[in-house]
């Protein structure tokens, strides 16, 4: 079968509609790559480090040759366990741990760089009508998952006001215990995830610019009149603080980076229960992605004695090799695969 002969994003939509089925939507790099691919390819990225003034960054681009950030770090962490095993040279596991870190840390610099400055560089036909296209999801009941760690979606929230788009964050109450009736209680100046989390329906499954762990509270940092985000996320890097990213190579590795996080782990197991059906846009199930199809297969088990499981997955693709990459894969998901040309889905 050729894209060309697919159905519809439209198509998929208007018959779940007639179902009245649930659906929620998972999106990958595509989704910032619709918007601006200059800025949000790998190629990009890789094209920054080539810029940059890190020698060992690249190098390791030459010898493992290849611009796929997951691949280099799937080879650093294999280069660490091979050390440990066969070389009594400390210093050099220490090296490669350093260089692993190193590349993590560029991986999060060349994404806030690389970024459009502020919300406003967004223009505002584009933002309303990626807002349309989330709403069909937001305002139907359904949850949206995002791989990606850029600030695209939370612009296009933040700019077009919603009830619907509820990332668990809020803020808490000081001092619950010491409460004075007829006083007001002092609540805490800064966004804190859990509020909200029950009724929540964004989720970042592997971390955001935004979002920050303090060891205590993952919290998120907000926009405000005074400052730009990335100004805000860029003051929080220079104090050694770091965004929640899932930056491992293999699919394994990112589970588990996942599973130690209250905040991921939540947003993990939330995917793990959906029921409907589940519309994929711009993420490829790629082989560091095995996590995913696990945990979409968990869902097309929840509930099954009810009927109140994922019952459908509809996957957009791009191209014919796409395609034929899906086709392969077909086997490992436990529910029914449907496919769909991601080109007719009008996003920005």
């Amino acid at each position: 079968m050729e894209i060309e002969k697919l159905q519809s994003y439209e198509d998929v939509v208007d018959s779940l509609r007639k179902k009245n089925r649930q659906k929620h939507l998972l999106f990958g790099n595509g989704f910032s790559i619709a918007y601006d691919a200059k800025i949000f390819s790998y190629n990009a990225l890789s094209d920054f480090i080539e810029k940059s003034s890190n020698e060992l960054l690249k190098e390791l681009f030459k010898v493992i040759n290849t611009e796929n950030f997951e691949l280099i770090m799937k080879q650093l962490d294999n280069f660490i366990y091979i050390a440990q095993v066969f070389s009594t040279d400390n210093e050099l596991v220490t090296k490669i741990q350093e260089a692993s870190k190193t590349l993590k840390d560029s991986l999060i610099e060349a994404i806030k760089t690389l970024h459009p400055e502020h919300v406003f560089e967004i223009p505002k036909e584009k933002c309303e009508s990626c807002f349309g296209f989330l709403r069909e999801y937001l305002e139907n009941k359904g949850n949206i998952f995002s791989t990606n760690y850029d600030l695209l979606l939370y612009w296009v929230l933040m700019r077009n006001n919603t009830d619907f788009a509820i990332d668990g964050f809020g803020r808490e109450l000081e001092n619950p215990e010491e409460i004075i009736i007829g006083e007001e209680p002092e609540f805490s100046d800064e966004l804190i995830w859990g509020k909200h989390k029950k009724e929540q329906t964004i989720f970042y499954l592997h971390g955001t610019l935004p979002i920050f762990d303090t060891g205590i509270d993952i919290i998120k940092e907000q926009y405000d009149s005074q400052h730009y985000l990335l100004e805000k996320i860029n003051s929080r890097m220079a104090n050694k603080e770091y965004p929640i990213f899932v930056t491992a190579g293999g699919a394994k590795e990112k589970l588990n980076n996942i599973m130690h996080n209250k905040y991921l782990s939540h947003c993990y197991e939330q995917l793990s229960t959906i029921e409907g059906s589940l519309i994929v846009f711009g993420f490829n199930f790629g082989e560091y992605d095995t996590h995913i199809i696990d945990a979409i297969n968990r869902a097309c088990h929840y509930g099954k004695r009810t009927g109140n499981k994922l019952h459908s997955i509809y996957i957009g693709v791009y191209s014919d090799e796409d395609l034929k990459h899906i086709e392969s894969i077909e086997n490992k998901f436990m529910c029914k695969v449907n496919k769909y040309n991601a080109r007719t889905a009008k996003i920005w």
